[in-house]
């Protein structure tokens, strides 16, 4: 994932809401989200160079999602694919904390990366790029782009503030209609409010929007994740072809959590 934005105990209806978009190159396979076979208590997409996945929910409520920590200087052979932590902390059963306490000792492993994961509508966040360790989030509201949570870059700053909006008191619980328009907003910041991430002043332009297109690299899905007060969990995924906006749509709900 490219980009995430999650809401904790912020709206009576929806204890969690998780709204991300996965940015990759076009050339890489990809199978969307289902039920895998070998493990069909899981649901994820899947992906077929890694062997892991970037985003995926259990029957029994617990969830992870993963980004990069953009640094090209980072990029070496040999490491291992950070949607294996994904993957491993779904088909486990280790509490989260103790999870990311036991990922911490091997987490040099991977590329730089951020890790989001949680039971319900528990949360906590770890990356092998920040000091801070393992953070148990609160109520409100959370974001993470390809650099360390809640890093104020313009697009997470904007979906943030739009999703706050989406749940303010009063308001219904926000459609799935509206989550994904604010996934698909592809306006860009002025140059002056881009980051430099060491990739030049084209690509951060390119990188800039929630939804990227580009000839070769842009947004392939939009995915959300929602708990409602009953312990109903949503998930719905937008797959995206190349850089066209048309898209394929699938929906799962289930109870219990």
């Amino acid at each position: 994932m490219c980009l995430i934005v999650l809401s904790l105990h912020a709206h009576p209806e929806l204890p969690l809401v998780l709204a991300a978009n996965r940015d990759e190159f076009y050339r890489r396979p990809t199978a969307p989200a289902g039920f895998w076979t070998e493990s069909p208590g899981m649901l994820a997409g899947r992906d077929l160079q890694g062997g892991g996945t970037w985003l995926g929910v259990t029957h029994a409520g617990r969830w992870a999602a993963v980004t990069n920590v953009r640094n090209p200087r980072d990029i070496q052979p040999g490491r291992r694919s950070r949607g294996w932590m994904v993957r491993d902390f779904l088909l486990g059963e280790c509490d989260p904390r103790d999870f990311l306490a036991g990922l911490a000792a091997e987490a040099d492993e991977f590329p730089g990366f951020n890790l989001l994961l949680g039971e319900g509508a528990a949360a906590w966040y770890f990356s092998n790029r920040d000091p801070r360790g393992v953070l148990r989030l609160g109520p409100g509201i959370h974001g993470l782009s390809n650099a360390l949570l809640d890093t104020p870059w313009p697009k997470l700053r904007g979906a943030r503030t739009e999703l706050a909006g989406l749940l303010a008191g009063g308001n219904p619980a926000p459609s799935a209609a509206e989550l994904f328009a604010l996934l698909g907003d592809q306006s860009r910041p002025a140059d002056a409010e881009l980051p430099d991430t060491g990739v030049g002043l084209e690509w951060e332009r390119t990188l800039s929007s929630r939804f990227i297109r580009s000839a070769d690299y842009g947004t392939r899905c939009s995915t959300l994740l929602r708990l409602d007060a009953a312990g109903g969990i949503d998930f719905r995924e937008r797959a995206f072809s190349g850089d066209s906006r048309a898209w394929h749509e699938r929906g799962f709900y289930w109870t219990g959590c």
